[in-house]
């Protein structure tokens, strides 16, 4: 948001914004505007980094990098392995924007904010968004290291009504009741799978079903066993309100889980999870990762001829 006038009441800014129920067309449009402005890139591919996977963004050449806190109306990233930069520039010769650090629930924002530079890349002419984060493996044949492209979702917030499309809907960007059958893309994923195999990938590849919970706290054993019984693979605490959105202002979707640790499922167990053990490991894993998505990025063929 932009900065308070002079003798403004901050504690009467703070009770305004608690009552908003989301961001203006407007806004958007002025963040929107203000990116393009600023850079020579038009991408149209959105890369959305997780935990510990911010070094996509180092592939990207001709860069032109925003600190969120300089970018109008954006948030601000509080967790750490998330450096807080928007980051224009060419992958494999597509014009590319990256997102090195996302926005959570579990940081205290609502989901209108989380998932406000979606709709900001969708502005900008993005076709594309691809998703990634880091997350447990609760399928028990998933190792740390693997990659799973995600070919379903299951949004536990979602569940409770915390919905990033809750409130007044803006037909300009999708309609009131958008369908999620097909929220990733079937084409894209088996470009994915068979792009893996070629490059060699085929032992670390898998496609599954992520499960998007409200975090902070890592799930309890018992969380864990419900999750799995329900169908899902891996489970992590973001993705799932940024792909809704993304979705519902006609943006394809790729998603994919970089298995950071095993969710723990059996009593007997000393392990606990812990945020150092992710990032760790997404650092161990994240030259396969960007190898994949750096290939995938070549092969993909886009609508917008301002590549």
């Amino acid at each position: 948001m932009a900065p308070p006038a002079p003798g403004t009441d901050i504690q009467e800014i703070r009770i305004k914004e608690e009552k908003r129920t989301g961001y203006t067309y407007e806004e958007y449009k002025q963040t929107a505007d203000w990116l393009l402005a600023n850079t020579e890139h038009r991408p149209v591919v959105a890369i959305v980094c997780g935990s510990g996977l911010g070094g996509l963004g180092e592939l990207l050449k001709d860069q032109v990098v925003f600190r969120y806190s300089d970018i109008p109306n954006f948030p601000q990233s509080t967790v750490p392995g998330h450096a807080g930069r928007l980051i224009f520039g060419k992958l494999n010769g597509k014009s590319c924007v990256c997102m090195q650090g996302r926005f959570h629930y579990y940081e205290g924002y609502p989901l209108w904010k989380v998932t406000f530079p979606i709709r900001v890349f969708r502005l900008i002419g993005v076709e594309t968004v691809l998703v990634t984060n880091a997350a447990g493996g609760l399928n028990q044949d998933y190792k740390v290291g693997d990659i799973m492209v995600i070919k379903d979702h299951i949004n536990i917030p979602g569940f409770a009504g915390n919905n990033p499309l809750s409130g007044p809907n803006d037909e300009r960007f999708g309609p009131r009741f958008p369908p999620m059958s097909n929220a990733y893309d079937k084409d894209l994923r088996k470009l994915v799978l068979d792009t893996g195999r070629e490059l060699g990938y085929a032992e670390k590849l898998r496609e599954g079903v992520y499960c998007g919970i409200g975090g902070p706290n890592f799930e309890t054993i018992a969380e864990c066993r419900f999750l799995n019984r329900l169908g899902a693979d891996a489970v992590g605490m973001s993705t799932v309100h940024e792909v809704v959105v993304a979705r519902h202002c006609g943006l394809q979707v790729l998603g994919f889980s970089l298995i950071t640790n095993q969710a723990v499922m059996d009593y007997e167990s000393e392990f606990t999870a812990n945020h150092e053990e992710v990032l760790q490991a997404g650092k161990d894993s994240a030259k396969y990762l960007e190898k994949l998505v750096s290939t995938i990025v070549e092969r993909m063929e886009f609508n917008n001829n301002l590549i």
